[in-house]
């Protein structure tokens, strides 16, 4: 790769259908020259104008080839499995993802899922619609539940497994985490390996994922698994669709093996309509918002420039570098 060049010479292109990158950018007072895009045939058309991408869920790995200005792209988000990274590498582009700059937000709302599912919002939301009353219940199988005392197995121990483990740590849950490192953290009661996954689910009562797609990490989740889960245990995913096997889980969730579960995820996104995750009164669907919030656009950004300035002194590691 050639040197980096002045920021004046450089063209961002922002590509989100929803967030205000540019417009956050543009408060930043830079030197650099910006346009932003809302859709993909629109970023498919001006992509070859930029220096520097930031991009999630509109790249496409066919633009590599298309861009022959391209040196860098910032990832909106901290999943980086659309990327071909060797197809990266090998055409010498940069690749940074957005790892820590939704933590927070996703942790809290992994937090908000086990807190809707055990206090059954979702429930009371429902009654609300229908200008239900709800009676007091005699059967103690199907009320409100508790969290003290009971077990939170988080798989994924990065920055959001972490951060959850710290919330949910306040109310009272043991916490045992899953990954490959089994080096202790403070708080955390037990870490283990990923191949003892299946023991620590049989003492279980919630299940967080909260771990990267990776082919070791896809379909993770499946029959075997939810088998293993002890029953009436609540299952939340604000990781990524494709570690669920979605029809195990319904399968799981129809007779009872499993009592709910907080779903920001799917295979298929935007949720079809015609899926049958709409209709479980047992599940909360969120859209993929997890990450989704009013500071989003300024976390992005900060790393956005921090990486602007790495690159322009030469340093040889990006923020967040994949590639």
């Amino acid at each position: 790769m050639t040197s980096w060049p002045h920021e004046r010479e450089l063209t961002i292109g922002f590509a989100h259908a929803a967030y205000q990158l540019g417009a956050e950018f543009a408060t930043r007072k830079r030197a650099a020259k910006s346009f932003e895009v809302r859709g993909l045939d629109e970023f498919r058309a001006r992509a070859p104008e930029a220096d520097v991408l930031v991009v999630s869920g509109l790249w496409r790995n066919e633009l590599i080839a298309a861009c022959p200005r391209l040196r860098f792209v910032q990832s909106i988000s901290a999943g980086t499995d659309q990327f071909d990274k060797p197809a990266f590498a090998s055409a010498g582009l940069r690749l940074a993802s957005a790892q820590g700059g939704n933590e927070r937000a996703v942790a809290e709302h992994a937090m908000a899922l086990i807190l809707g599912l055990t206090r059954q919002i979702h429930l009371a939301r429902d009654n609300q619609m229908a200008k239900h009353w709800r009676p007091m219940i005699g059967d103690r199988a199907r009320r409100e539940d508790e969290l003290g005392g009971k077990t939170l197995v988080i798989v994924g121990l990065g920055r959001i497994g972490l951060r959850l483990a710290r919330l949910a740590a306040a109310f009272g849950l043991r916490i045992i985490g899953v990954r490959r490192s089994e080096h202790p953290e403070p708080g955390i009661d037990a870490i283990v390996t990923p191949d003892k996954l299946s023991e620590v689910l049989l003492h279980a009562d919630i299940v967080a994922l909260t771990c990267p797609l990776t082919p070791e990490t896809e379909g993770l989740i499946g029959k075997a698994a939810l088998a293993a889960m002890r029953p009436g245990s609540l299952l939340v995913n604000v990781a990524r669709g494709r570690v669920v096997d979605e029809a195990a889980l319904l399968e799981a969730l129809g007779w009872g093996r499993l009592a709910g579960a907080g779903l920001d995820c799917f295979h298929d996104e935007p949720l079809p309509p015609a899926s049958p995750f709409w209709g479980q009164p047992n599940v909360i669907v969120t859209p993929h918002s997890a990450g989704e919030t009013r500071a989003y656009e300024t976390n992005v950004v900060d790393i956005l420039i921090d990486n602007l300035d790495r690159l322009a002194r030469g340093d040889a590691q990006l923020r967040n570098q994949i590639v």
